[in-house]
């Protein structure tokens, strides 16, 4: 299984309701029952204009299925090839 961090275009998304948000967290969760492959989705982040979101699936066409199911825009997804944070400094 592969990392992966997927931009979403969408005007306006810091403004979306409590409302709005749990029912795209409802979207995806259901197009990830009906894809019945091996799928997680991490976390999202929102931003004014953009969703940030991680997604852990075999390929990159495996995260476009999901998002064609969900009807979500999807304008990259990029493979992460490492991670690092403060500690990667450490010796």
């Amino acid at each position: 299984m592969k990392k992966f961090v997927v931009e979403r275009n969408l005007p306006g998304a810091g403004n979306l309701s409590v409302e709005e948000l749990q029912n795209i967290t409802q979207t995806s969760c259901g197009a990830i029952q009906v894809m019945g492959k091996p799928y997680h989705w991490i976390e999202s982040f929102v931003t004014d204009d953009k969703i940030y979101c991680i997604h852990v699936a075999e390929s990159e066409e495996v995260v476009r299925e999901h998002a064609k199911l969900g009807k979500f825009p999807i304008n990259t997804v990029s493979e992460v090839k490492a991670i690092m944070d403060p500690t990667t400094g450490r010796p």
